[in-house]
């Protein structure tokens, strides 16, 4: 398939291709049992110039033999500057708390420009690689290191423009957000074209009991973001402790103050072992406030529920069936990569989605679940005019797989995909893990 697409030139057919009907942004022939729909896509000068029902084609082209074809992935929810630190800081027992105390120690002592830099740039070839084409990250912002990786991560995102849009997002306990510094932290974000973001506990402590002047400090850090026009990103009740409760308080937040930016919550594990009456209060309130909830099964399977020579008990995600039932967008992205909070991953969105829906059973039926990691985060970065779904005359950013069926797509890691860029084969490879060798002192 890559020769006969390297050497088709600049306008070819991509013939009898399936497609995720939720993935196209026009209804193109009858979704089979996985929602696939079958296509001929034209390509001309690296644009999408028209989507047809297999066969409408003309027969002639590049023949995929069923094989699916998604747009590029968009990942999210990510933490690029903690990538691939596991070498060199391993979390000893595998709990959120040595996750924590971990990554605060190597931050403190190894994050220097250099080494963000070269371990996220490392992490953004991963990705590239593997078909995204979109990343929002967050960025520990403990001032005064904080700037640092701002600035190392501006420079990041002018690089790759063009090959990944990059987004960033702060994060830090919300009680670092009171007073002198939360203002100029907030300050920071904006001059940077950021996201405001947090985590709904306290320095030092865990997703537990909503911590004492917790409403005060979210209003005032709604306050920073509506006085800057920012959108938040949230990392909320991330543990299996009932009292972990502030994504209701969130939205109801959001709603008393009219706020006009968007919001997307991440983890919200908690909300899984809520009294169902509470949990189903919770959920009409965030789709009335239109948060955007992004899961991140693999990282929170790891952290969840581990106790030393025990066996977990639960999955340790949230409720994102009831959330879809209620109108919640819903996404999956990656999360950690080699480090303390998660010690494996690659920023491969195919084996994101893979393993949420064994995770979370996003299948029998399928339905629309595809849009998880493509449509969905698209709108919630506010990128889908560009990126997450296939249509005429967007770019012919795509991923074409052999697998024809779901039970293919989703039984091997797809090593063999081919990545298109601008409709060109991509000739990047993810990269060799030597050369983080010296970065992380092997």
């Amino acid at each position: 398939m890559k020769t006969a697409l390297s050497a088709a030139g600049s306008h070819y057919w991509l013939v009898d291709a399936r497609v995720p009907a939720s993935l196209l942004a026009e209804p193109v022939g009858t979704p089979d049992i996985d929602d696939l729909c079958r296509v001929d896509i034209r390509v001309e000068g690296g644009r999408i110039a028209a989507v047809v029902p297999q066969g409408k084609g003309g027969g002639e082209g590049i023949d995929l033999r069923g094989g699916q074809v998604w747009p590029g992935f968009v990942d999210a929810h990510t933490h690029l500057d903690k990538g691939h630190i596991w070498p060199r800081s391993r979390n000893a027992d595998g709990t959120f708390a040595g996750a924590i105390n971990a990554v605060m120690a190597d931050r403190t002592k190894a994050w220097s420009p250099d080494d963000v830099a070269a371990r996220a740039d490392f992490s953004l070839r991963c990705a590239y690689a593997h078909g995204t084409v979109a990343i929002r990250t967050h960025l520990d912002t403990y001032m005064p290191h904080g700037a640092g990786t701002w600035r190392v991560f501006r420079k990041l995102r002018d690089d790759w423009a063009g090959r990944i849009a990059l987004q960033m997002t702060s994060i830090c306990p919300l009680d670092r957000f009171r007073g002198d510094d939360g203002a100029a932290l907030a300050d920071m974000v904006a001059d940077s074209g950021g996201v405001l973001g947090m985590v709904t506990r306290h320095s030092g402590g865990i997703h537990d009991d909503l911590p004492e002047g917790f409403q005060e400090e979210l209003d005032h850090f709604f306050s920073l973001a509506e006085a800057r026009g920012l959108d938040l990103d949230l990392h909320v009740d991330e543990s299996g402790e009932t009292g972990a409760r502030a994504l209701r308080e969130i939205a109801l937040t959001a709603l008393k103050r009219g706020f006009k930016g968007r919001i997307q919550a991440g983890h919200c594990c908690s909300l899984s072992i809520q009294p169902e009456d509470f949990a189903k209060e919770t959920i009409a309130r965030v789709a009335e406030a239109g948060i955007d909830i992004v899961v991140l099964p693999m990282c929170n399977m790891y952290l969840q529920d581990r106790v030393p020579s025990r066996t977990p008990r639960w999955r340790g995600v949230t409720l994102v069936h009831e959330m879809r039932a209620a109108g919640i967008r819903v996404s999956v992205a990656s999360d950690n990569t080699r480090d303390p909070f998660y010690a494996y991953g690659d920023l491969d969105m195919a084996e994101v989605f893979r393993e949420a829906t064994r995770i979370l059973h996003l299948d029998h039926p399928f339905t629309d679940w595809h849009r998880a990691a493509a449509a969905a985060p698209a709108e919630a970065m506010q990128v889908s005019a560009t990126h997450g779904r296939i249509r005429a005359g967007a770019t012919a950013d795509l991923v074409l797989f052999s697998a024809r069926f779901m039970t293919e797509l989703l039984s091997r890691p797809q090593a063999d995909r081919v990545v298109l860029r601008a409709g060109k084969v991509l000739d990047a490879v993810a990269p060799d893990w030597r050369e983080l060798d010296a970065v992380v002192g092997l």
